[in-house]
């Protein structure tokens, strides 16, 4: 990010149980032109992030009252979207997968090197303001209906045959992504740079794990279907009658 762009400061929320991380990252991220706060439990994260005066919050795992994940997922089931960058002690696969399958935006395996995180954060936040900049082009949109398959712009939710569906912020992107570019294949890798970014390091069978999770929410479409495309990725088809 340039500095041009950090002269409005962008606030970043610290959630660490170890003083001495959290003021490593916060000196850096301060001489980096970042304003910043900082809380030591779960608990505490929840309320400050609820209060939507943060572009981004480093989330560590491992947190007294609640830990990490309780926190990304009651976020994300109350559609508070306020990016989530996880920091972990452990490298374990399936708890990286986990961390993003609740709504987390990156994470970063301790010990870290401060110019990564800020590498992550600059990264997440461009994502997120094209994002951003993206759902206002596409206001005249309130809502795409597909069948029984209803997209709700503004609200960033999903109903079918008119009935809610509770679908977390990444799940969403990934299918509104799709529902807008029907017939259309895209591979595994290229879903990852659309939704989670070019530089995302992580598994591409996270792309596998949000189409199941999808698709097991939606149920049976009626008009549509998101299809395999064995050996090459996932597209959305619109069924005609």
């Amino acid at each position: 990010m340039s500095k041009e762009a950090r002269s409005i400061k962008k606030r970043i929320l610290i959630v660490d149980d170890d003083p001495s991380i959290v003021k490593i990252i916060k000196l850096y991220l301060t001489k980096n032109g970042y304003e910043v706060a900082e809380v030591f439990d779960g608990q505490a994260a929840l309320e400050q992030i609820k209060t939507g005066n943060f572009e981004l919050a480093v989330l560590d795992l491992m947190l007294p009252i609640k830990d990490g994940w309780a926190v990304c997922r009651e976020l994300r089931e109350i559609h508070n979207y306020t990016p989530i960058i996880m920091l972990t002690a452990r490298g374990q696969v399936h708890e990286r997968i986990e961390g993003l399958r609740l709504g987390a935006d990156d994470y970063l395996v301790k010990p870290f090197d401060p110019n990564e995180l800020l590498a992550r954060i600059d990264s997440v936040l461009r994502r997120s303001e094209r994002k951003t900049t993206e759902d206002k082009s596409q206001e005249y949109e309130d809502e795409l209906t597909i069948g029984n398959l209803s997209l709700h712009i503004d609200g960033f939710s999903v109903t079918v045959n008119r009935l809610p569906i509770s679908i977390a912020r990444r799940e969403y992107e990934l299918l509104a992504f799709l529902v807008r570019r029907p017939g259309k294949v895209f591979t595994r890798e290229e879903l990852i740079s659309q939704i989670w970014g070019w530089d995302f390091n992580g598994e591409d069978r996270v792309v596998d794990l949000y189409i199941q999770r999808i698709r097991r929410k939606l149920g049976v479409g009626v008009g549509w279907q998101l299809t395999t495309v064995w050996g090459i990725g996932y597209k959305f088809e619109v069924i005609s009658s």
